[in-house]
C-alpha cells in the first residue's frame, strides 16, 4: 500500500490546467469527487486558469465556494501549460501529484489504476491513449512527435503527449518547467534516474470547446526536446562541445594559413587576394571565439542558478487551512 511521507499534509494533489473550458468544469469536478471518494485518501484539487477568456474562472469560483478541497489559481494572461503546471506544483501539498486535462477526455475513474501501478515501484506513471478519439490533424502530429521523442530520449513510452500522469513528490522537487517542457517531465525524470511506467487509459471524445494542440506546438516541443537533450549532455561540461568545435575551426584555419605561408615563402605567387586567406583568418578567429565562449559557459555552469518564474498570478482562491 502506498503511504504518504511524514512531510506531506495530503495524500493526493490533482492538478488541472485549463483555458476556456467553462462547459466542462462542473462535470469534471463531479467525476473527480466521485472517483477520489473511492480511494479513501485525502486530496486537493488545484485548477489553474491559464488566461481564459470565457467564464471558466466564474465557474471555478462557484466550485471553490462549495468544496473546501478546491484551490484555484488564475493567471493574468495565458502563460502556457508548463507555467500553469509549475505554479500548481509549487503550492501542491500531496505526496502523489496527478496531472490531467480539463476537457473531459481523461476519465477520473482511472485514478485508482494509476495508484496501483505506482505500487509496483514506479516514480511516474504516464497514461497512454491507446484508442485515441481525436481527428487526424491531431493524431498525426502526435504520432510523429512520440516517435521522435522516443528516439532522442531513449525512453520507451507510447504516448508522451498524454496529460494524465501521476508523480511521486520527489520527482517534482527536481524538475523546473518552462516552454513546452511539460511534455518532457517523464524524460527529464528518466534522465535523473527515476523510473517511469505506463498504463493504457480510456480516452473520451471532446464534448466541448476546441483543441489547443497542433503542428505549431509540436515544432515548439521538438525545439525544447533538442534543448534539453543538449543541456543534458553538456550542461556540466559546455567546454567539451564549444571547445571541440573551436579546435576544429582553429585547426582548419591554421592549416589553410600554413599552406599559404609555404606558397609565399617559396615564391609561388601572391596570397593577399586569395579567398583561402580570408577563410583561414576567419576560421582561426571563429575557433578562438568558440573556445572563449566555452570557457565562459563552463564558468557559468559552476554557478547554481534556477529558472525564475515567468508567470504572474492574478488571483488565488485558497483552501481553508
Amino acid at each position: 500500500m502506498i503511504m504518504p511521507s511524514k512531510n506531506s499534509t495530503l495524500d493526493l494533489s490533482i492538478v488541472i490546467p485549463l483555458m476556456n473550458e467553462q462547459d466542462s468544469l462542473l462535470q469534471l469536478h463531479q467525476e473527480l469527487t466521485a472517483a477520489l471518494a473511492s480511494t479513501h485518501k485525502s486530496y486537493e484539487l488545484i485548477f489553474i486558469d491559464d488566461g481564459s477568456r470565457d467564464k471558466s474562472y466564474d465557474v471555478l469560483q462557484s466550485i471553490h465556494e462549495q468544496d473546501q478541497n478546491v484551490e484555484v489559481i488564475k493567471f493574468r494572461r495565458n502563460f502556457g501549460k508548463a507555467a500553469a503546471l509549475q505554479a500548481a506544483f509549487d503550492i501542491s501539498q500531496g505526496e502523489y501529484v496527478f496531472t490531467m486535462d480539463a476537457d473531459l477526455q481523461d476519465d477520473p475513474k482511472e485514478i485508482p489504476r494509476f495508484l496501483e501501478k505506482l505500487e509496483e515501484g514506479y516514480d511516474i506513471v504516464s497514461g497512454w491513449k491507446e484508442n485515441r478519439l481525436d481527428p487526424v490533424d491531431k493524431t498525426l502530429p502526435s504520432k510523429l512527435f512520440n516517435w521522435t521523442t522516443r528516439k532522442i530520449s531513449g525512453l520507451e513510452l507510447n504516448d508522451f503527449n498524454c496529460g494524465f500522469k501521476v508523480y511521486r513528490r520527489e520527482v517534482l522537487d527536481h524538475i523546473n518547467l518552462y516552454g513546452e517542457l511539460h511534455r518532457y517531465i517523464p524524460v527529464l525524470a528518466f534522465w535523473k534516474g527515476f523510473t517511469v511506467g505506463e498504463i493504457p487509459v480510456e480516452h473520451r471524445a471532446r464534448e466541448h470547446g476546441v483543441s489547443k494542440y497542433g503542428f505549431e506546438r509540436m515544432f515548439k516541443g521538438l525545439f525544447d526536446l533538442l534543448t534539453i537533450y543538449f543541456t543534458r549532455k553538456y550542461e556540466r561540461r559546455p567546454l567539451h562541445v564549444f571547445g571541440f568545435l573551436g579546435l576544429i575551426f582553429g585547426l582548419v584555419g591554421t592549416m589553410a594559413l600554413a599552406y599559404l605561408s609555404l606558397l609565399w615563402i617559396f615564391g609561388m605567387g601572391p596570397i593577399g587576394t586569395r579567398p583561402l586567406l580570408f577563410f583561414g583568418i576567419l576560421s582561426v578567429i571563429f575557433g578562438a571565439q568558440l573556445i572563449s565562449f566555452g570557457l565562459l559557459a563552463e564558468m557559468i555552469a559552476k554557478v547554481e542558478n534556477k529558472f525564475s518564474p515567468h508567470f504572474v498570478i492574478g488571483k488565488r482562491l485558497k483552501r481553508p487551512e
